[in-house]
């Protein structure tokens, strides 16, 4: 199918392009990008007004299949990342079993060929998320994961997540890292400070992000491989990867929506669509975050997608934690910080597609004649209030229900194919 995507404003920084073309898909590739294209086509969408981009690459996901299908599938997971904007998405190991074997990894690619985004799997650093052995890297990358993470848990013992780090390095995987100290943490389930004093509840002391942190770039800086810091929280770690960074230790790090735009204070309402692991800290952490999106420190902007059921998360103390994010990550992104002058426009476009898909070295990112059909359209213009009953994915769980947002997606496309469009 010949699709024309016309008068839009197309943004794509991997080319240095911002402004009004017309883009002509053909058999799933980019087959003309100009500002006026006559060509044929089966179908033909205005998008004057409106913003075109590439596709959004989300590289941090909980897709919760296999094992826990309840919370969310494979096909309800691109479902809500399509209705996002995302294309490409990459999904946790930590399910039922764990991703640590080939057999689990092509289970996930064999299920993604009949979903609305394209998924790549991260298996994990050890098998079963136990901390015990090295998961066998060659035949993950063999049956098509992309990195590697014990991600909901750190790869405690520091001799064996080098090892991990110099191996998957080997077979061609991104090792992604989830700072936490458990032994600091000790149970916590919010941020250590006033607020968890206020509450009377324990808290989770940032020293155990930040000591992690330091770790792994210590261990990046050792081995020459280059490790990945995921939801980055804390003012400590983006001033830690940034001064890694400038003496050219191989490190990045992502963040989350809910780090740039909330703080711990939202827990006195007692929750639980606002616990999340790393938690909400203060707002000077809030501001370091968005300060290391704007320097570069942080590359990446990932939603680390977790749904979990009504039920689950009815009791503020006992809930998981974690929220969902694939739906509202490009409103957030755009409400709270090019809208407000904190970021460019192109700046987020590249946290949210270019610079991902370069970290992971994903197919992706782009509109160039050639490339994959994977882009969205969004309208800028428009204001809409979040409602998770609209929502695509099975899970509720977010903090922004009834927040009012701009820049709504309004039509994604994957592979050619128009995987979602908004109806009102």
């Amino acid at each position: 199918m010949r699709l024309l995507i016309k008068n839009g404003r197309v943004l794509d920084p991997a080319q240095g392009i911002d402004g009004r073309m017309d883009l002509l898909i053909e058999d799933g590739k980019i087959a003309a990008l100009s500002e006026h294209c006559d060509e044929r086509a089966d179908l033909c969408y205005d998008a004057g007004g409106k913003l075109v981009t590439p596709g959004l690459v989300d590289m941090h996901v909980h897709l919760r299949d296999p094992g826990q299908a309840h919370k969310e599938d494979i096909i309800t997971g691109t479902a809500a990342a399509a209705a996002g904007g995302v294309t490409s998405l990459v999904c946790m190991p930590n399910t039922s079993p764990a991703i640590d074997s080939a057999e689990t990894v092509s289970y996930i690619l064999e299920r993604a060929r009949w979903g609305s985004a394209r998924v790549y799997p991260c298996g994990a650093i050890t098998k079963g998320l136990r901390g015990e052995e090295l998961c066998d890297y060659k035949s993950l990358r063999a049956a098509g994961a992309v990195a590697v993470s014990d991600d909901g848990r750190p790869v405690e013992d520091e001799g064996m997540f080098e090892r991990a780090v110099e191996q998957a390095a080997e077979a061609g995987l991104l090792t992604i890292s989830h700072c936490e100290d458990l032994k600091i943490i000790d149970g916590g389930i919010i941020n250590k400070g006033a607020i968890s004093e206020q509450l009377g509840v324990r808290g989770m002391d940032r020293e155990s992000e930040d000591s992690i942190t330091a770790r792994e770039i210590s261990v990046a800086e050792r081995t020459g491989r280059h490790v990945h810091i995921a939801h980055v929280s804390t003012r400590g770690s983006v001033e830690l990867l940034r001064r890694a960074k400038a003496r050219g230790v191989p490190v990045s790090g992502e963040t989350g929506p809910h780090y740039f735009t909330l703080t711990e204070r939202e827990l006195l309402r007692r929750d639980a669509n606002w616990r999340m692991n790393p938690p909400l800290r203060e707002e000077a952490d809030r501001l370091a975050v968005i300060e290391g999106l704007r320097d570069g420190t942080l590359e990446a902007i990932a939603t680390d997608h977790a749904p979990h059921t009504p039920a689950e998360k009815a009791d503020f103390l006992s809930a998981p934690n974690g929220i969902v994010g694939l739906e509202t990550s490009f409103l957030l992104g755009y409400t709270n910080l090019v809208k407000t002058g904190l970021l460019p426009l192109r700046r987020l476009v590249e946290l949210m597609s270019l610079s991902p898909a370069r970290l992971l070295g994903l197919p992706a990112g782009t509109l160039a004649v050639g490339a994959n059909a994977d882009l969205a359209v969004f309208d800028l213009e428009r204001e809409v209030t979040v409602d998770p009953e609209r929502f695509r994915s099975k899970a509720r769980n977010t903090p922004f229900a009834g927040t009012a947002l701009f820049g709504p997606c309004v039509l994604t496309v994957c592979g050619g194919r128009i995987v979602y469009q908004r109806q009102r």
